[in-house]
């Protein structure tokens, strides 16, 4: 066998690689400088929005930005100084070629990637804020730029998109320094509504962490079946889920000791049952009513039974018409 033309394409590959071998050390050094560059440039980002005001994941978002960005200059760079037939603007042509196809995979991935940096800029809430998610309620954990991780109140996470938070509607439970709760009491209506709002104002007024500015409310919203419902609306600061359980948990308590000391009643729904045991035969017999009402006196309607047994003793003696013969 004739090896002579593998080993002149092998010796082609060795000076080829031989000249080109300057390049890539060369490519190499760069690289490693751009790297210290990008490092560079990510501390002093963070030192720039160090005294600003804006969220946490929001620095770290740009410092890390920012060092991406540093590398990615240092790889274009480098693959020019390494392959010289390769420039950015065929980069960006090949890029052209498969820019639809790689936009449409990866569709998802840039919407919430821009969600996420929306949410980091206008900051609709922050790390550590509370809020309700559709079911979702909970403390935020982290804000990353493809989705927000919150902790909810029972010990679990739960991971949102960035872009289900930009379009949809979210509570900011803490956005505010202050939140008003409210609970409806019922009272009986043989009490002194007055009487009871003012009680049910001043246990609110005795309760620690229910503010004095804003003050506390008791308005009527609701003549009910049992029972006649006061309002009690109180405001508390901060506004954070286990203070509200606490707040609401005293006041209540409050509330209830307050009127039953008072002698105001707190009454509960009662139903009254009817019991029906007639039979089909006096079912509608108003002489022998027993579903709770009393018998009809004098003259009463017949039964169902009796109306029907005259209707048809009626039809019976009536004259049936001759048939007359063919």
């Amino acid at each position: 066998m004739d090896f002579s033309i593998a080993w002149q394409k092998i010796n082609q590959m060795g000076r080829d690689f031989m000249a080109l071998l300057p390049n890539l050390l060369f490519g190499l050094v760069v690289f490693v400088v751009f790297v210290f560059v990008a490092r560079g440039v990510q501390s002093l980002v963070e030192r720039l929005v160090q005294n600003r005001h804006q969220s946490q994941s929001l620095k770290l978002l740009l410092s890390r930005l920012s060092y991406v960005s540093a590398l990615l200059l240092g790889i274009l760079v480098t693959v020019t100084i390494m392959v010289p037939s390769f420039t950015p603007a065929s980069l960006i042509s090949a890029l052209g070629v498969g820019g639809v196809a790689i936009g449409f995979a990866f569709k998802d991935i840039f919407q919430n990637f821009l969600a996420g940096i929306l949410l980091l800029v206008t900051e609709p809430f922050k790390i550590n804020d509370q809020i309700k998610y559709k079911e979702f309620e909970g403390t935020v954990e982290t804000i990353q730029t493809r989705a927000t991780t919150i902790k909810t109140y029972d010990g679990r996470r739960v991971v949102i998109p960035n872009a289900e938070l930009f379009i949809n509607v979210v509570t900011v439970n803490t956005a505010y320094d202050m939140r008003r709760l409210q609970y409806d009491i019922g009272i009986g209506y043989g009490d002194d509504i007055g009487q009871a709002r003012q009680l049910i104002i001043e246990a609110m007024r005795g309760v620690a962490g229910v503010l004095a500015d804003p003050a506390p409310e008791a308005l009527v919203v609701d003549l009910a079946g049992s029972s006649v419902n006061i309002r009690a609306r109180w405001w508390i600061n901060p506004p954070r889920r286990a203070d509200i359980m606490d707040a609401q948990d005293r006041v209540l308590e409050a509330i209830k000791n307050t009127l039953t000391a008072h002698g105001i009643d707190l009454p509960f729904p009662t139903q009254q049952i009817l019991l029906h045991d007639q039979t089909e035969t006096t079912d509608g017999n108003r002489k022998t009513q027993r579903e709770g009402w009393p018998a009809g006196p004098g003259e009463v309607p017949q039964s169902r039974a009796e109306a029907q047994r005259e209707q048809a003793e009626q039809a019976a003696a009536a004259p049936q018409p001759e048939k007359s013969a063919d």
